[in-house]
Order: C-alpha cells, then sequence, then structure tokens
C-alpha cells in the first residue's frame, strides 16, 4: 500500500521476495466488507492498479506474473533462483477470500473458516474441533 520499502529494497539489493494475492481489490478490506458488513462495498476496488512486473523494473528488481495456477510453481522456482528482490503479481479470482479470519475484537476461537473447513472442522457428535 506504499512503495517506500521497494526502494530500501532496491537500494540494498535485499533478496526478500514478495507476493502479490492479487484480486484487483484490496482484498482483506472486501473481505471483511463482505462478510461483516453485508456487502456494502466502499472504496476497495481498483480499477487502475499497476502492472507491478514493470513497477518492479523502474526498481530494478525482478517482476513475475502467474496468471494462471499452471504458472505458480514456476514463479516460485524463477523467485527463489534470483539474488535480489523479485516482486510476484500472484492473479485470483476476485472473490477470493483468505481464511482463517478473526473479526475485530473477536477471540480466536471466534474465528471465521472457510466454508470447507468449517464442514471439517464439525465431529459426528456436532461439536466444533480445535
Amino acid at each position: 500500500m506504499n512503495m517506500q520499502e521497494l526502494s530500501t529494497l532496491a537500494q540494498y539489493n535485499l533478496p526478500v521476495k514478495m507476493f502479490i494475492i492479487n484480486n484487483e481489490w484490496m482484498g482483506m478490506v472486501r473481505q471483511w466488507q463482505e462478510l461483516i458488513h453485508g456487502g456494502r462495498y466502499s472504496e476497495s476496488y481498483s480499477a487502475s492498479l499497476p502492472d507491478f512486473e514493470k513497477l518492479a523494473d523502474t526498481f530494478g528488481m525482478k517482476g513475475l506474473t502467474a496468471r494462471t495456477t499452471a504458472d505458480l510453481d514456476n514463479v516460485i522456482e524463477e523467485m527463489l533462483a534470483t539474488d535480489g528482490p523479485v516482486i510476484a503479481d500472484i492473479r485470483v479470482a476476485k472473490e477470493e477470500n483468505c481464511f482463517p479470519m478473526i473479526p475485530s475484537g473477536a477471540a480466536h476461537c471466534d474465528m471465521i473458516l472457510s466454508q470447507e473447513d468449517s464442514e471439517d472442522a464439525i465431529s459426528e457428535e456436532g461439536k466444533v474441533l480445535v
């Protein structure tokens, strides 16, 4: 959400590998708006994202993009083979959520799981397994 860190990485050629999980939204903000605020989306979508490969290039870094799941292994291998910093733009479905998620002010035992994980976490007796 800011770029000063990219300048520091470039200046010192630090071998930091960055993944941008790119759903064209501010992902976690959109997820909160969907799950906690009834789908009332506000200022969390961006139709004007940069080309992250070109952005990396402006800092003298390696930039990579995975547009499909088939691209992902090659992107990771190339990241690890690169000595300096790397930005990897990983494209995901616009509706993709990240779980588990703990709502603001809630305890860890109140975390929200994905539908699949929620079903797996319920025992035969109907008790939630922790």
